[in-house]
C-alpha cells in the first residue's frame, strides 16, 4: 500500500468537508429557510452539485436557483430573466447529478463486494459509473412521468435517451479519461474509497466532466431538444 503525503491527505479532507458543508448550506436554505424550488428535482440537484463545486455551487444557487422560489418572489418580485448561459449551466447540473449519484452508487457497490477484473476494480468501476448514471437519469424521468398521470418506463427511457444521454455520455467519457490518467500516471495503486484522496480524485473528475458536458448541453438546447423546466418536476 502506497502512503500519500500528509499535505495531500489534508487537502482531500478539506475538499470533502467544504463540499459537504456547501451541500448542507443549500439544503438548509431550501428546507429550513423556506426557499423551496418550484421544480422539485432541483432540491436534489443543487446540493449534489455543491458536493463537488462547493462554494461555487452556492453562488450559482443564490443567483439562479433561489430566486425561482415562491418565498423569494414574495419578497422581491419576479426574478430577472435567465440567460441562455444560465439555462445551459442548470441543464448540465441536472445531467451531472445523474453521473454524480451513479458514481457514488457504483463505487459503494463495486468496492463493497470487491468486484475485480484481472485483479483491478477499474473496468468494473467504469462500467458501473456509466450504468449507474443512466439508471439514475431514467429514474428521474420515470419519476416525472408520475406527475403527468402515468408511470411509463419506456417513455422515461426514450425521454432520457433523447434529452440526456448525450450529455451524460460526454460527462462520463471525460470523467473516465481523468480516472485512467490518474491511475496510470499518478497512482499506479489506486486509492480506495476509504481514503479521502480517492474522493478528491473523483471530485476533480466530476468538475472536469461538468465542463466537458457544457458544449453538448448547449447544442441540445440550441436544437430545442432540451427545454428548461419551469414550475413542474423534470
Amino acid at each position: 500500500m502506497i502512503m500519500q503525503p500528509t499535505w495531500l491527505l489534508m487537502l482531500s479532507w478539506a475538499t470533502l468537508f467544504v463540499g459537504l458543508v456547501s451541500a448542507v448550506v443549500v439544503v438548509v436554505d431550501d428546507l429550513v429557510g423556506g426557499y423551496r424550488q418550484p421544480v422539485k428535482v432541483m432540491e436534489l440537484i443543487w446540493p449534489v452539485t455543491a458536493l463537488y463545486f462547493g462554494p461555487a455551487a452556492i453562488a450559482t444557487y443564490n443567483k439562479w436557483g433561489k430566486p425561482q422560489s415562491p418565498r423569494w418572489r414574495e419578497r422581491h418580485g419576479n426574478p430577472p430573466k435567465r440567460s441562455r448561459r444560465a439555462a445551459v449551466v442548470i441543464a448540465t447540473c441536472h445531467c451531472s447529478t445523474h453521473c454524480t449519484l451513479g458514481t457514488i452508487i457504483a463505487t459503494v457497490t463495486i468496492f463493497g463486494v470487491g468486484s475485480e477484473i484481472g485483479g483491478h476494480t477499474l473496468w468494473h468501476e467504469y462500467i458501473g459509473d456509466y450504468v449507474g448514471a443512466v439508471f439514475v437519469g431514467v429514474l428521474f424521468r420515470y419519476s416525472a412521468e408520475a406527475h403527468t398521470g402515468g408511470r411509463r418506463v419506456w417513455t422515461a427511457i426514450r425521454t432520457f435517451a433523447r434529452t440526456d444521454l448525450l450529455t451524460v455520455s460526454v460527462f462520463e467519457f471525460a470523467l473516465l479519461i481523468w480516472l485512467t490518467l490518474v491511475h496510470h500516471l499518478v497512482f499506479p495503486e489506486a486509492p480506495k474509497p476509504s481514503n479521502p484522496v480517492f474522493w478528491l480524485i473523483v471530485q476533480i473528475g466530476l468538475i472536469i466532466g461538468f465542463f466537458a458536458a457544457l458544449p453538448a448541453t448547449s447544442w441540445l438546447i440550441h436544437r430545442g431538444v432540451k427545454v428548461e423546466p419551469r414550475g413542474t418536476p423534470q
